[in-house]
């Protein structure tokens, strides 16, 4: 199958994409670019170091991993590394400088230069307005919590979920680009939704 250039998924924490980016990437042979992960390690580099955002933004090592299944790397962190309590409570903070996201958007368009899946919450909107694929997920709220639940645990992810969503509404709402088509994930299987996925990209080729 003849791949689009770009594939932008965005969507709520806990609506599925960033399994749903992981799968899709796999299944056209596309790097795939969690951009979530570079304010959340960017966020890490700040409480540790306590320098000016901007400087630190500029200065953040972002590369496409090697190997048949690129994905982002960014400081050489782990994935766990990224995703605490601690960057959770400030990650919404550490993005909404506007020369930090100018910066955020200028690195990522560059990743999806040679094609790649890449999610979000403003892909389709700002970052690649211009991708020919835009995907845009949802899901109802007793799902996503589960789902948040079930990849961190904890026994007040409810609330947390909610305090994100306020947080991150505030710094950038959460909006789908007009021509972006709509996936409910609600009750869905992760393949089940990558097949529905399939089936809009196979349209738009």
């Amino acid at each position: 199958m003849s791949a689009p250039t770009v594939v932008a998924i965005d969507g709520a924490a806990g609506s599925g994409k960033s399994t749903l980016a992981r799968l899709l990437a796999r299944e056209l042979d596309l790097p795939y670019v969690n951009t979530g992960l570079m304010y959340r390690a960017l966020t890490r580099a700040a409480l540790d170091l306590d320098v000016a955002l901007a400087e630190l933004t500029r200065g953040l090592r972002v590369r496409l991993t090697e190997g048949a299944h690129p994905e982002l790397e960014v400081e050489g962190y782990r994935p766990e590394d990224l995703h605490t309590g601690e960057v959770d409570a400030a990650v919404s903070r550490a993005s909404r400088h506007p020369k930090v996201r100018e910066l955020m958007r200028r690195a990522q368009r560059a990743l999806g230069a040679d094609g790649a899946v890449m999610e979000g919450r403003d892909i389709g909107t700002v970052v690649y307005p211009d991708a020919p694929v835009k995907l845009f997920l949802s899901a109802n709220p007793l799902e996503r919590v589960a789902r948040r639940s079930g990849e961190r645990g904890g026994s007040n992810v409810a609330e947390e979920l909610r305090a994100r969503d306020e947080r991150d509404a505030r710094v950038n709402p959460l909006e789908p680009a007009p021509d972006a088509i709509a996936i409910d994930t609600t009750g869905a299987t992760p393949e089940a939704t990558l097949e529905a996925a399939l089936q809009i990209v196979r349209s738009r080729r």
